[in-house]
């Protein structure tokens, strides 16, 4: 386990097809090129800004995704079936990976483990990892889909996650408190998740992630405390398209928690970033090496220039 990768994705990669119609359900005509998507692949990808390849790994395109890394791939060859494809079609929404498919690959057993599926398929991927002996993960579970009928399980699974991190619309439903997420709705959920018991001894974080009024980051032990999102509404010019924003923030969010020595609150910094990157266009962002530096670039900018940035602007807040 010592050479293992730090953060390691069991969500999917898909290629994400395109669909538009109208408001009376009419195709607009309107249509975008095949493009990498998957929850898993983001996730990965909000990692990678901060870590280097061989420390990030995902399960299943080859020649955009080991642009990236080689070293932070593994892809299985499967004569009988194809990868999957997902078709997004706006209007006017198979069992997955499990630690199992870690086995024989350079991906068992990592520090950090991203779980997106339901309560019952995390409850499934707990009691797997709990079968191998001195394999104790930071879990990181975005569960999908979140409705009422799901929180008893979702109470099973909670004392066995780090960080529980639905995004408002997803933990306001579960709990039924009414919508639209406001700060105090998304605080109160924050509290009810707590009570019920996340992590070991309740030492857990909950990350409810909150579009533009940001990510509310909450512990037992120290309370909560709000991290603006990076891009907001009165940057429309760099909003272009949210797809995959929640799976890199924990992706990245794994990563801050390497770089902040296991800080939840510092972590959601990086996290933060990781979002603001994939929402600046349709599909993956662009990463390059700055010749004069040698350093990497995503989108043309410093990953550590805007978690500076961030965290300079949280702190004049919080001083005045």
């Amino acid at each position: 386990m010592a050479d293992a990768p730090h953060f390691v994705t069991l969500g999917m990669f898909i290629i994400d097809e395109f669909s538009f119609t109208d408001q009376d359900g009419k195709p607009t005509g309107k249509t975008l090129p095949s493009q990498i998507g998957g929850g898993g692949t983001y996730a990965a990808i909000g990692a990678r800004i901060w870590l280097p390849s061989h420390k990030v790994g995902m399960i299943d395109i080859q020649d955009k995704l080991l642009s990236y890394g080689a070293d932070m791939w593994h892809f299985r060859n499967r004569a009988d079936r194809g990868t999957t494809r997902a078709l997004n079609s706006y209007r006017g929404d198979s069992r997955g990976l499990t630690p199992r498919d870690f086995h024989g690959t350079r991906f068992a057993w990592p520090k950090a483990l991203h779980l997106v599926c339901s309560p019952t398929r995390a409850l499934e991927i707990i009691s797997e990892v709990d079968e191998i002996h001195g394999w104790q993960p930071t879990m990181i579970f975005e569960p999908i889909p979140m409705r009422p009928e799901e929180l008893p399980t979702l109470m099973k699974a909670l004392p066995f996650i780090s960080v529980l991190s639905p995004n408002a619309e997803e933990a306001l439903s579960l709990l039924a408190i009414s919508t639209p997420a406001t700060v105090e709705s998304v605080e109160a959920a924050a509290v009810r998740f707590l009570d019920i018991g996340v992590g070991s001894s309740g030492q857990g974080c909950v990350i409810i992630r909150s579009g533009a009024l940001g990510a509310y980051v909450a512990t037992k032990a120290n309370g909560g405390r709000w991290v603006d999102a990076f891009w907001t509404p009165h940057d429309s010019g760099k909003i272009i398209d949210v797809t995959g924003a929640g799976n890199s923030f924990l992706g990245g969010l794994a990563a801050g928690l390497l770089l902040a020595g296991g800080d939840f609150y510092e972590a959601a910094f990086y996290a933060t970033v990781s979002a603001s990157f994939v929402i600046e266009q349709s599909g993956l962002p662009a990463l390059s090496i700055r010749p004069e530096t040698g350093l990497e670039e995503w989108n043309h900018d410093l990953p550590h220039r805007r978690v500076n940035a961030l965290a300079t602007a949280s702190l004049r807040q919080n001083t005045q």
